[in-house]
């Protein structure tokens, strides 16, 4: 089994509050969530307002297929225009 596993920091410019933040971040976890096969949440920076940082997993077979559900995710974060991606970083899980 091969788990793909990402860090996302995102910028919010435009949050002025927790509640403006969430407002941004939910729909983007809900989304992703609703992907077969990924799992998402804010796993950083909770308490502040124009960061957040999110942990991707995506699960299946074969790793092409992997690869290419993480191209959409990428696509999709990078075409929000309430968040901008600041880092972004991938690594695998392998078990036997």
């Amino acid at each position: 089994m091969n788990v793909l596993i990402s860090r996302v920091e995102l910028h919010l410019p435009a949050c002025q509050s927790l509640k403006a933040k969430r407002s941004v971040v939910v729909p983007i976890v809900v989304h992703l969530d609703q992907m077969s096969g990924v799992g998402a949440a804010e796993i950083d920076h909770q308490d502040l307002w124009q960061r957040a940082t999110l942990g991707i997993s995506v699960v299946g077979s074969p790793v092409s297929h992997q690869n290419r559900v993480m191209e959409s995710i990428e696509r999709y974060l990078w075409s929000r225009p309430d968040a901008d991606v600041v880092e972004m970083t991938h690594s695998w899980w392998e078990e036997d």
